[in-house]
């Protein structure tokens, strides 16, 4: 089964299209080429929650049911999809292997570094030139990213902050950004991770409040809420930062945000609690002179009022 996402409905048509010829010329199907041996493959789409990403979750939706995430063990590898064994992997994890077999492990190994080859594909976005998706070599230097193939910050502003591998990373500020190398290992040596390949550029006028409070309203929106430190978590979590954008933030709900983080790492079946906790931590303690501004002032540094555009 190919899952996706229940937007994917241009992506499904595609992949149907594309089964539909690999049926046509026997290399799918009961009788693959001859051989006896049968193997299908079929596309299913979710409902677009954004916890069926998570694979057990994912099961649970294949199968008709609500997408919870599973108590493990058992793991999946032994009781998956309708009760069978099951090993789920990424699309772009599987799409390596024809050419890995056509070329020989040696030429893979041969792209990017030791310990993380091959390549990667990148989405680019945010605050640069040249956005898009880019497949790319392990190892690439996030600088290279940014500047070379993002083509720049935009409007020629300056670098602010970098979020690496999707929204559920921990943030990165400019230093750390611009010394960063795009693999497994270094991102983790750096306290962060490649995650999804989702790289968000943020200039010097980003306001880090305002990126914090959408990230936390999208996790309280996508949590399915079976576990309580997540469910509350999420919720809790969004309601300080609204406050805080709307200027009636306090100091010591800055230690609030990081103790509640704490109490949900970890705390739950899936990683998604982990998701919302990550971000904030690294924005708290790398931003927080922003923070602290914005709640002293009772209103964002980066936004300019009808009172003082008045004035």
């Amino acid at each position: 089964y190919i899952y996706m996402r229940g937007e994917f409905t241009v992506q499904q048509r595609s992949m149907d299209a594309a089964l539909a010829e690999a049926r046509a010329a026997g290399y799918v199907g009961k009788d693959v080429m001859g051989s006896g041996y049968g193997v299908d493959i079929w596309t299913h789409k979710g409902a677009g929650a954004y916890i069926c990403g998570e694979e057990s979750a994912l099961l649970e939706s294949l199968e008709g049911k609500r997408g919870y995430p599973r108590n493990r063990p058992p793991f999946p590898a032994i009781v998956g999809a309708f009760g069978c064994p099951t090993v789920v992997n990424n699309i772009e994890t599987l799409s390596n292997v024809p050419h890995i077999i056509n070329r020989g492990a040696a030429w893979y190994k041969a792209i990017g570094p030791e310990k993380s080859p091959g390549t990667k594909l990148v989405c680019v976005s945010g605050h640069v030139n040249k956005p898009g998706l880019y497949e790319l070599p392990m190892g690439t230097p996030m600088k290279e990213i940014i500047y070379d193939i993002g083509g720049g910050i935009l409007g020629g502003k300056t670098l602010k902050g970098v979020i690496p591998g999707g929204s559920s990373f921990p943030v990165l500020n400019k230093e750390e950004a611009e010394r960063a190398i795009f693999d497994f290992d270094s991102m983790r040596t750096i306290g962060s991770a490649m995650g999804s390949g989702v790289i968000i550029v943020m200039d010097n006028d980003t306001c880090m409040i305002d990126m914090l409070l959408a990230t936390a309203r999208f996790y309280h929106h996508e949590s399915c809420g079976q576990c309580t430190p997540c469910r509350e978590g999420c919720g809790w979590i969004e309601k300080i930062m609204t406050e805080m954008e709307a200027g009636q933030g306090k100091l010591e709900q800055l230690e609030l945000l990081n103790n509640i983080s704490d109490n949900m790492v970890g705390n739950t079946i899936c990683v998604l609690a982990d998701s919302i906790a990550m971000p904030v931590k690294s924005y708290v303690t790398k931003f927080r002179d922003e923070f602290e501004a914005h709640i002293r002032l009772g209103r964002c540094p980066f936004k300019t009022t009808s009172a003082q555009q008045a004035a």
